[in-house]
């Protein structure tokens, strides 16, 4: 008796798996955007960069700007075999109103993209770029400030981050307003400005004769001039003096020194109306002014310890913390300390 053989399947009914699969990560910044492309090893594939990201900041250039940097990561990659994607958005909330969402929409279609990407705030890119632990605490204090409570990796409350109309206390934005107020303070007494003061001229004047200061007239016009610069820009560029407020820190400026130290009170008490005495998670702190060569950044780090008890990190590199999320999105399996480390350290 013979045996048939039996038929071949139809053709559309084999699906292979893909040789590989990857993961990308994204970190869209009010300075610049970055993607990262890994495989499941946690090797690094393609990056992309491009300007500012931010939808909040940058309404009108963001989702191009996402676009060219996807492009650019995917450049000689299959963008099928992306699997899990994590996005980290400074300016988040700006996705939820549906013509910016369209938007960027457009451009991950446009880079050939078909797995759906996850939108997370930044206060969770940057926890994971800090550490692989899935509870604690993370605060950023760049041009604004805001800081959240992490638990399994997911943010579960803020405290901070409504703006700078509304907030951003001890934020870089702050000690630029701050920095300004407290010269126009002093011009308004007739006092001589200080250090930090002739450099916060030399910052928004940069073409004003010095000698005008000498005279009180000089301080009607350096005070008027000061005021209708600063209000002819936008608000977000008095972030750019904190670098002034530290030159003068630096050099023991009294109200240099002053500033800082209330900007890293304000930045503790952003996270005191988080943590409790019970958590003993990790504190990652990121952002230019929280950060350890800051001296806001230090001063906590030096006084943290009289408010909370448990480890205070250092955020790392955003996109690469961003990476190793869609690692663990794509098999939990993936997200090891390995990873971790050779994601967010490169």
């Amino acid at each position: 008796m013979s045996v048939e053989s039996p038929l071949p399947e139809p053709a559309d009914a084999l699906v292979p798996m893909p040789a590989t699969a990857f993961v990308l990560g994204g970190d869209l910044g009010g300075t610049s955007t970055r993607i990262v492309v890994a495989d499941a090893e946690g090797n690094v594939v393609g990056r992309g960069a491009a300007a500012g990201g931010n939808p909040t900041s940058h309404p009108a250039s963001a989702a191009a700007n996402f676009g060219q940097a996807l492009h650019a990561a995917l450049a000689g990659l299959d963008p099928t075999l992306v699997k899990a994607a994590i996005v980290g958005a400074a300016g988040g909330v700006a996705l939820a109103r549906p013509d910016v969402a369209a938007q960027f929409d457009a451009a991950w279609s446009g880079a050939g993209l078909t797995a759906k990407p996850e939108f997370i705030g930044d206060l969770e890119v940057a926890f994971a770029s800090g550490t692989s632990e899935p509870d604690g605490t993370v605060l950023i204090s760049g041009t604004g400030s805001n800081a959240g409570l992490v638990r399994d990796h997911k943010l579960v409350r803020t405290s901070g981050g409504h703006g700078w109309l509304l907030g951003d206390d001890g934020s870089g934005f702050w000690l630029g307003r701050e920095a300004v107020r407290s010269v126009l303070l002093t011009l308004d007494r007739g006092e001589p400005i200080g250090l930090l003061g002739q450099l916060v001229v030399q910052a928004i004047l940069p073409d004003r004769d010095e000698n005008s200061v000498a005279l009180r007239t000089g301080y009607d016009v350096l005070r008027d001039d000061l005021v209708r610069t600063v209000n002819s820009r936008p608000p977000v560029l008095l972030a750019e003096l904190a670098r002034t407020v530290a030159t003068a820190y630096e050099q023991n400026d009294e109200t240099a020194r002053a500033l800082v130290k209330r900007a890293a009170e304000l930045l503790t008490e952003t996270l005191e109306v988080l943590r409790t005495t019970e958590d003993r998670g990790p504190m990652v702190l990121a952002g230019s002014v929280a950060g350890e060569s800051s001296p806001v950044g230090r001063l906590i780090r030096e006084t943290i310890d009289q408010h909370f008890s448990g480890e205070v990190l250092t955020a790392r590199d955003g996109v690469g913390g961003a990476t190793w999320l869609a690692l663990g999105a794509l098999d939990p399996a993936l997200a090891t300390q390995q990873n971790h480390t050779r994601l967010v350290e490169h």
